[in-house]
């Protein structure tokens, strides 16, 4: 086995932070509790005995930390600019920016795959198995399925019940999507969904067109001049206006632009392929030599010089010549920080396939690409899924070490399955339940027995070094009972405290009727060891321009703001009661600054409060013109904690028993507000008691760690991934490169990950095994 060391690894991490002592005059006696006292969130029908709303071994600090770092008057520790909870701010300020490398031997695998994956898939030379593509299978990815794109046809239903992948024309059995087909003048124009079938007219004006799901529309085929059929009709004659088409027909598909697909683009992967490899629809078919669901992960048989960033060693002038024909594996001897995370190479029907198969191109991912490759950021929330995916595989924290790692991450991409639960028959939903929540269950179940079996992992921790990402509307509440041990990150901080059931008010995404054999009972989310992460929001290149987060208190002339569905009262609201729990409801009952359908306002409403039902152009100025601003939830969560942050407006939190981003690792009172439930009446009087003191620290603080609450690491590999391709860099890049280098969704991440590492008394048996690289005052938890 050949070796090679590497040069020390030098990770930018700051100084220690000096302590923040403010000292205020006035008595907090409006300042609203983190969380309702009345309420006990360690949840005792668990059986956890710890503090509230914090992570476990945080009351055993060492006293020494305790006296350097002392607490503020708000009871927080600063460390890089963030106000922590004071015994988590203490440690990271006392020992996470202070810790050193260890040595990691990194394996870079040599094991050949059957036929070299026949062209259809990707060899793991770890593994010595295929990764197939999309409607491939088979050791070698020499199997062809046959994947419909119809359920079974029957004389009522010609083409079968409707499906997303329903399809009258040529359907692609390895995809399951539908192309014009041979005979036709454009063959691999996509005919997606209503696109194939006749139109209904409406029943009076304005009332939309319906679908005739079991007629196929022969217009979409004809050849006639006078009205060419979808699939014939020539792009510039239909821009032009010289024919008419069938309107219902447009580019729902990946890789393809323009409204009749003519120009091919780059498609949406996993970090693009790390520039070793090209995305054929979303999976990566990654260059000779190169591996894993982003192609970063060298063999043997590639060259060590042009090795990932984030495994990059020395090489010895001799060393490229070497390697490439070198059939064993290779052992490269790497310096890291801890923590160390592992990240499984799952099978691809867990990501890869999920990605590469959907049926609409913005559905789950950040990112998609215009007709000159250039990126388009979507505004999917559910797209921190891919971005901390992201990260983590570029980060220099990433090892392929199991033996070696401190975390184990799970990628298996519920957003993208839970929006396609519909999309093709080989992806229905289970018979029984018919919910997407219990088809994601089992999804997680199945990643659960595929890691449990081949990999020796779990059985040693039973799982509680292992992290899953549930980021759907109700977070891990349908998380299988096999894997609760583990760290669940979330966006829906549900402890179950108070709204103890599914919040949902979608049928498919309710949990309640799961079965407790499968999901067992647990609730949402358990403060001591999951952690509720940022949703996505898009990088909007004006509002980083314009700075609104940094607009100063004298601009702020709205008290409070809120802008969203308000539910069925208003015009286009949502019609459930349980819609929101009812919270926004209440809060547009009682301060509504928009007449509701009977023409009528709040009950006390006021100039300077905003509720309001009707969207704005101008909703990110609104948000930073505003001193306070309403955090509630929508269909579970919402992302209004993110457009507070992000527009540097303290947030005002209703939603009991409900944690946001961070909540149990940063001190909320020094930068948020929390208005219990039925608290709703008392809001404008207990915003109008806060003095101005209190509002500016508040405020001061929202500016020092907005950045929190931003993908900027994720945004920032695909800046340098354009700068590659193009001389002038987009409006987002330049925004995005000039902001201060504050830590970000992912930094956080990685903090609360290696305070975890030390402070659960659970990990110090590990840990003694280890090098830890930290002084005594903070290797252990005692």
């Amino acid at each position: 086995m050949l070796t090679i060391r590497s040069t020390k690894w030098s990770l930018s991490f700051v100084g220690v932070a000096g302590a923040l002592v403010i000292l205020v005059t006035a008595v907090h006696v409006f300042m609203v509790p983190i969380l309702p006292s009345s309420l006990d969130f360690s949840g005792a029908r668990h059986g956890i005995d710890r503090p509230r709303n914090v992570l476990p071994g945080v009351e055993i600090v060492d006293s020494r930390l305790r006296g350097q770092f002392p607490a503020d008057s708000y009871g927080a520790v600063t460390f890089r600019g963030a106000p922590w909870k004071a015994e988590i701010g203490r440690w990271l300020a006392g020992c996470h920016a202070g810790s050193s490398t260890v040595d990691v031997t990194e394996v870079i695998g040599a094991k050949r795959c059957e036929n070299d994956c026949s062209g259809h898939g990707v060899c793991n030379y770890d593994l010595g198995e295929c990764r197939c593509f999309h409607g491939y299978a088979g050791k070698g990815c020499e199997e062809v399925l046959k994947l419909e794109c119809n359920l079974p046809s029957s004389p009522e239903w010609p083409v079968g019940r409707w499906i997303v992948s329903i399809c009258p024309a040529q359907c692609d059995t390895t995809r399951t999507m539908c192309f014009c087909g041979p005979g036709t003048k454009y063959p691999d124009r996509p005919v997606a969904e209503a696109c194939g079938f006749k139109t209904i007219s409406p029943a009076k004006p304005g009332d939309p067109k319906l679908t005739n799901w079991k007629t196929p529309d022969p217009d979409v085929f004809t050849t006639n001049s006078s009205k060419l059929g979808w699939c014939n009709v020539d792009p510039e004659d239909a821009y032009s206006s010289k024919v008419n088409f069938k309107q219902e027909c447009d580019c729902k598909y990946d890789g393809l632009w323009g409204q009749f697909c003519e120009t091919h683009v780059e498609c949406s992967c996993i970090n693009q392929c790390s520039g070793h490899g090209h995305c054929r629809g979303g999976f990566c078919q990654c260059d000779s030599g190169y591996f894993g669901i982003d192609c970063s992960v060298p063999s043997a048989y590639s060259l060590a010089y042009d090795w990932p960033l984030w495994l990059r060693p020395p090489v010895n002038s001799s060393d490229p010549k070497n390697l490439s024909h070198i059939p064993i594996n290779v052992s490269a001897v790497v310096q890291k920080k801890r923590p160390l995370i592992y990240v499984y190479d799952l099978p691809a029907e867990f990501d890869s396939h999920l990605l590469e198969g959907r049926h609409y191109k913005l559905e789950c991912v950040n990112r998609i690409y215009d007709d000159k490759n250039r990126t388009i950021w979507t505004r999917q929330l559910y797209g921190a899924q891919i971005a901390l995916y992201e990260s983590i595989l570029a980060s220099p924290h990433r090892t392929l070490n199991g033996d070696e790692a401190d975390y184990f991450y799970v990628p298996v991409l519920d957003s993208c399955l839970i929006t396609r639960s519909d999309d093709a028959p080989h992806l229905l939903m289970p018979e029984d339940l018919r919910m997407r929540s219990y088809h994601t269950l089992e999804y997680y179940r199945m990643a659960y027995d595929h890691i449990a079996q081949r990999y020796p992992y779990w059985n040693r921790t039973s799982g509680r070094d292992h992290i899953w990402f549930f980021s759907w509307d109700e977070g891990a509440c349908y998380a299988p009972k096999e894997i609760w041990n583990s760290m669940m990150l979330v966006h829906w901080g549900n402890t179950n405290t108070k709204h103890e059931n599914s919040t949902t008010a979608y049928w498919a995404d309710n949990w309640d009727n799961i079965p407790l054999d499968r999901r067992g009972d647990h609730p949402c989310f358990d403060p001591t060891k999951d952690l509720v992460l940022p949703a996505w929001k898009d990088p909007d290149p004006a509002a980083i321009w314009l700075k609104l987060w940094a607009r100063p208190r004298s601009n702020r002339r709205t008290l409070f703001y809120f802008n969203g569905n308000l539910g069925s009262a208003y015009e286009q609201g949502r019609p459930e009661d349980t819609y929101s729990m009812g919270i926004r409801q209440k809060l547009a009952a009682e301060f509504g600054s928009t007449p509701n359908k009977q023409g009528k306002l709040g009950r006390q409403h006021v100039a300077n409060v905003t509720v309001t039902h009707l969207r704005s152009e101008k909703y990110y100025e609104e948000l930073a013109s505003s001193i306070f601003c309403g955090v509630l939830p929508g269909d579970g969560w919402s992302g209004r904690m993110e457009d507070s942050m992000l527009q540097g407006c303290i947030p005002v939190i209703i939603q009991d028993g409900i944690f946001l981003p961070y909540e149990n690792v940063l001190n909320y009172n020094s930068f948020a507000v929390r208005i219990q439930e039925d608290d709703i009446p008392n809001l404008i009087t207990v915003l109008r008691g806060m003095n101005e003191t209190q509002i500016e620290f508040m405020l001061g603080n929202v500016r020092q760690i907005w950045q929190r609450f931003f993908y900027r690491d994720t945004i920032l590999l695909e800046a340098q991934r354009q700068k590659k391709l193009y001389t002038e860099e987009a409006p987002w890049s330049v925004e995005v490169s000039k902001l201060e280098d504050n830590d970000d969704v992912f930094a956080t991440f990685i903090q609360v990950l290696h305070y975890k590492l030390y402070n659960d008394p659970w990990r110090q048996g590990l840990l003694q095994e280890k090098e830890t690289g930290l002084p005594n005052i903070c290797s252990k938890a005692s």
